[in-house]
């Protein structure tokens, strides 16, 4: 029986695991920067913006059902068997996604095509080693996901600088899945390692109880919106504004490698403190400093010479550079409502999907309104308008559900105020003695 590591090197690993993930994905929009011109690179992010949104649907639908799988790994097979289950329906549905979409657009595409045609030719192989990260997590072995992330990071950057400048989208993108190869063999056979003699069940994920469909459903509204409206904006409007957008958010990567830490490892912290009201105290205060650390990494970028600059981006670095003061803010007012929504997961995790819905296709429309009206600087500030919005609606309504709590004292749950006030005859608003 195999050991799993203890809670506090898992944790180290877990949040190495995310830094290394985070940092294989700026390197790849840095390297395929460098290695191409500003219409290549364009056309380059424009698809990968696609696979973006492909890879959040299946961590939902998949990777996010997985991790809350219970029981321990050595002593219980199901756990194991869940594992393999995903990323065999990973494997399977992404193969079956990806081959005729591959074959189709490239036979009846046309030139415009091939970066697609590439994409879904090489999606097995990128979305399979991305569920393997979740199945070491499920399996209390993060460490193992972090030597294959490894890995990745260490194939994918030689195999991309090595092409020749100029390179086209097709080129790159085909490079950048296939150098998944090693890594992939890698994670499945220390998956196999750790779960030897436990079966599989991949039909499991199409059942209609399945809870992925309820995760899906809320990343659709909730992250997908805006990456769906910037693939609009690519393909009605001007690629090159896909470029700047997409320069401008990968400086901000080590801000997302934050917003994810904090977005998995929230929720347990939050639960430890001393009632409710401390909680949302505690996620306000981790909501200004990331505030804080997106507004003093916008000084850093700003401050940025321009050789510096081009050093990272290339050609891109000109347009995106403009866009900083806007996306920065973006960020600051990102920061304040991951945290508020982190807040609401801890008082009544059931008023975060609304908030999602609503404020999220808010946010489409002031990306798209800030276009037509400033072009890619107008659609900069949009998303910032749209993101300051949906913080705001978070923090008012966590502020709604903390009232009811001063009347009956602060931490004490809201469901255990009502009963104690349905037990003494008082209604909802009655004076207090």
């Amino acid at each position: 029986m195999r050991r799993s590591p203890r809670t506090r090197t898992a944790l180290l690993c877990s949040v190495a695991d995310q830094g290394v993930a985070a940092a294989t994905n700026i390197a790849v929009l840095v390297v395929a920067a460098r290695q191409s011109d500003v219409h290549a690179f364009a056309t380059f992010s424009l698809v990968y913006t696609v696979f973006t949104v492909l890879l959040g649907l299946t961590v939902a639908y998949v990777g996010q059902a997985l991790v809350l799988e219970k029981g321990e790994p050595a002593e219980h097979t199901t756990v194991a068997r869940s594992c393999r289950s995903a990323v065999g329906f990973t494997a399977a549905a992404s193969t079956a996604l990806g081959a005729p979409a591959a074959l189709v657009l490239w036979t009846v595409g046309g030139g415009a095509a091939a970066a697609p045609a590439a994409l879904a030719l090489v999606l097995p192989l990128a979305l399979t080693q991305e569920t393997t990260r979740y199945a070491f997590a499920t399996l209390h072995r993060p460490h193992c996901a972090l030597a294959a992330d490894v890995l990745r990071l260490g194939c994918v950057v030689p195999a991309l600088a090595a092409q020749p400048h100029g390179a086209g989208a097709p080129r790159l993108l085909l490079v950048w899945g296939l150098s998944a190869l090693p890594a992939l063999a890698v994670a499945l056979w220390l998956l196999r390692r750790h779960t030897r003699g436990a079966g599989q069940d991949p039909g499991r994920y199409l059942r209609r109880d399945h809870l992925g469909r309820r995760f899906a459903v809320e990343f659709g509204v909730g992250n997908a919106g805006s990456q769906l409206a910037v693939i609009g904006l690519g393909l009605l409007a001007d690629p090159l504004a896909v470029g700047a957008l997409r320069g401008a958010t990968t400086l901000y990567g080590p801000m997302n490698v934050l917003f994810n830490a904090t977005t998995g490892f929230g929720p347990p912290l939050l639960n430890r403190t001393a009632g409710p009201r401390r909680a949302a105290r505690a996620a306000g205060a981790a909501g200004g400093v990331l505030a804080g650390l997106a507004a003093a990494w916008t000084t850093v970028l700003l401050l940025l010479p321009d050789s510096a600059g081009r050093a990272l981006l290339g050609d891109t670095w000109a347009s995106a550079a403009r866009l900083l003061p806007a996306t920065g803010s973006q960020y600051a007012a990102m920061a304040l409502g991951t945290c508020g929504l982190l807040a609401l997961r801890v008082l009544r995790p059931r008023t975060t999907l609304p908030i999602q819905l609503v404020f999220s296709l808010a946010s489409v429309g002031c990306l798209l309104a800030g276009y037509a009206l400033g072009g890619v600087l107008g659609a900069a500030w949009g998303l910032f308008l749209g993101s300051a919005a949906k913080g705001t609606a978070s923090w008012l309504r966590a502020v709604r559900l903390l009232r009811p709590l001063s009347d009956s004292g602060a931490g004490v749950p809201l469901p255990v105020v009502r009963r104690l006030r349905a037990r003494r005859g008082l209604s909802r608003s009655s004076p207090r003695p």
